[in-house]
This record gives C-alpha cells, structure tokens and sequence, in this order.
C-alpha cells in the first residue's frame, strides 16, 4: 500500500489515461498531452518519469494501475483498481500520507517536496518542480504526510 486512507482531497483531476502499471501515492508526469478540453482525448496520457527533468507533474496517482486478465477476474472496485489504459484519478490539491518516497532522506515538518525519479517525493530541487510541502517526518512504516499543490 503506498497511500494511507487519511487524506484530504480538495481538487482531483479525471483528464488522463495511464498506459503502464503503477502504484498510487506517486507524482505522475504528462507523457503526452490531450487538445483542448476533449475529457476522452486517449492522446492525454501520464506516466511515472524515469527522471524529472524536463517533465511537468500531472498529479499524485490516486489509483492502483494494474494488467489483469478481465476474462479470468475482475478489478477489486475496493483496493480503487483501474486497468492499464484506462483513465486514472490525480490529486492537484489536498493532503496525503505515502511511502513512495526517494529513500535516504532527512525530511522534516516543513520541508518542499519536489517531484523525482520514477514519481517519488524528493527534497532534492535539481531538475525538479516543486509539488508541495512535507507535512512530517517518517512514522513508524515508512510514511510522511505530504500537502500537494500542484498548479
């Protein structure tokens, strides 16, 4: 699990489409972008960057994306699943607690979370934008409380 269930989630995006699987509680980045205000634009696309530079953060992934055989079982509806290719739930704004995190940090309350590798929350700026700011440090499994803010 990389996202604990407390959260607030003030403003949520339903624009892109993710095409690889990935685990919630990541700064997805635009792989490539829709036209105009099309909500079904299958050009709209994000993905877990291998490096931040150059790329824009979408979101933080709210969904589990996973590449399941429908014919063979269904998508667990409770676990928030969605299959590869279809459409994936972002947070631009709100608050989270996650473990996807780049390890080796020292994070403190307070601290600006930036957008790195393979979508984890850094406090390293280089090549980076900034996603918002760290709410504590690590408890006791792994995760921080994170305030996203992505404009």
């Amino acid at each position: 699990m990389a996202l604990k269930p407390d959260r607030i989630e003030a403003y949520t995006d339903i624009s892109f489409f993710m095409n690889e699987v990935g685990e919630r509680g990541g700064v997805v980045a635009h792989s490539t972008s829709g036209s105009g205000v099309s909500m079904d634009d299958p050009n709209a696309v994000v993905e877990y960057a291998a490096s931040p530079s150059g790329k824009s953060p979408a979101g933080l992934l709210l969904n589990d994306v996973v590449n399941l055989d429908l014919t063979r079982q269904h998508i667990n509806w409770h676990k928030d699943e969605v299959q590869v290719g279809s459409k994936v739930t972002l947070l631009r704004q709100g608050q989270v607690t996650t473990d996807v995190v780049a390890t080796g940090l020292d994070i403190s309350a307070g601290d600006v979370a930036y957008f790195g590798a393979e979508g984890k929350l850094t406090t390293d700026s280089t090549n980076s934008v900034q996603v918002g700011r760290f709410l504590s440090d690590y408890d006791a499994d792994g995760y921080v409380k994170v305030d996203i803010n992505i404009t």
